[in-house]
């Protein structure tokens, strides 16, 4: 679970995952911040996500993965 805060590699690749959705436009610095909290907040809406918006758990991540195979 990723959520506003978290840093490292893994926000890197959530933040390259959500620029191929075109959700995300900003530089990839590995930095969980409002923008990527955003896009994943957009993301979960248009998708009917409904757990804990904002947050990068474990439906949202299984769906964009499922749609953003290899980075």
């Amino acid at each position: 679970v990723l959520r506003r805060g978290d840093r490292g590699g893994e926000v890197v690749e959530l933040q390259q995952r959500l620029k191929r959705v075109f959700l995300y436009h900003d530089e990839l610095h590995g930095q969980f911040n409002r923008r990527v909290e955003e896009a994943v907040r957009t993301y979960q809406w248009t998708r009917g996500i409904r757990e804990e918006m904002g947050v990068y758990g474990p439906q949202t991540r299984a769906r964009l993965e499922a749609e953003t195979p290899e980075l």
